[in-house]
């Protein structure tokens, strides 16, 4: 069993390492042109993830990264995108029959092995996915952020 553990959490590293994570620094050297252009109140904005109408494309990525859902809308003269950032989170709904175990037991006194059946309880989660925030972008500008309040 330990064994297992050590073998996961070790391919979970290698593909981390391989795959790399998207961070406000990583983005930032990916878009050091861009960034370097902005003005020092821009970056620190940007640093701490706060984006604003009129920002294009490359500030919102480096503030937030890339979205989960991405949607296009094409009209006669514009073209509109549709960045979407959304949350996960799972709630413990309690626990729910999974069914039987069963396994073999010996009776010392009679000398007999039976089989023995007892249910067994899984504990149940539940997922939500909620869209935290939405950001418009008309021919590259942000129009519009939506952000989902709590």
């Amino acid at each position: 069993m330990r064994t297992s553990s050590v073998f996961l959490f070790l391919l979970s590293a290698a593909v981390l390492a391989v795959t790399g994570c998207s961070t406000i620094n990583s983005r930032i050297e990916e878009k050091s042109a861009i960034f370097a252009a902005l003005p020092q109140a821009d970056q620190l904005r940007i640093r701490q993830g706060s984006v604003a109408v009129g920002d294009s494309t490359d500030l919102v990525y480096i503030a937030l990264g890339k979205p989960d859902v991405r949607r296009e809308r094409y009209h006669a003269k514009t073209h509109e995108s549709v960045w979407i950032y959304q949350s996960y989170d799972e709630t413990y709904a309690g626990s729910a029959y999974a069914g039987y175990r069963r396994y073999v037991a010996f009776d010392r006194t009679s000398g007999r092995s039976y089989i023995v059946r007892e249910p067994v309880y899984a504990d149940v989660y539940r997922r939500r996915l909620d869209d935290q925030i939405r950001i418009t972008f008309v021919d590259g500008r942000v129009t519009q952020i939506e952000q989902q309040k709590r």
